[in-house]
């Protein structure tokens, strides 16, 4: 099992930056492909970007493509996600997510994702 922690949110300007902080706490980290979802208030969980567990390949969702880095330091049981250019289309709860045999083809479907954390509220202002 993996118990996952987020920070880093927080109340920013449009056109400013955010880094979000993921610290999973358990064994085997390294072995848990890893994502980001957010969900916005009367709208369905939306999946951001993930990071796979051999390769470090990261995918990203077309809404952040060019604006959003994510990365893993395996050392830290810890994925990051560097936010840059946010707008206030961004507002949401983001969450982490773990598991650990999901084909590349499923990864932007949570039903895929065994762990959750609890989330971090970022809050963009126009």
């Amino acid at each position: 099992q993996v118990q996952l922690v987020e920070s880093g949110g927080g109340l920013v300007q449009t056109g400013g930056s955010l880094r979000l902080s993921c610290a999973a706490s358990g064994r085997d980290f390294r072995t848990y492909n890893m994502a980001w979802f957010r969900q916005a208030p009367g709208k369905e969980r939306e999946f951001v970007a993930s990071i796979r567990r051999n390769s470090g390949t990261t995918i990203y969702a077309d809404t952040v493509k060019g604006r959003f880095t994510m990365s893993r330091d395996n050392a830290k049981n810890t994925v990051y996600l560097e936010m840059n250019s946010l707008t206030p289309e961004d507002t949401a709860v983001y969450h982490c997510a773990a598991n650990r045999g999901a084909i590349l083809s499923t990864i932007r479907n949570p039903t895929v994702y065994d762990y959750w954390g609890q989330g971090t509220q970022v809050t963009v202002s126009s």
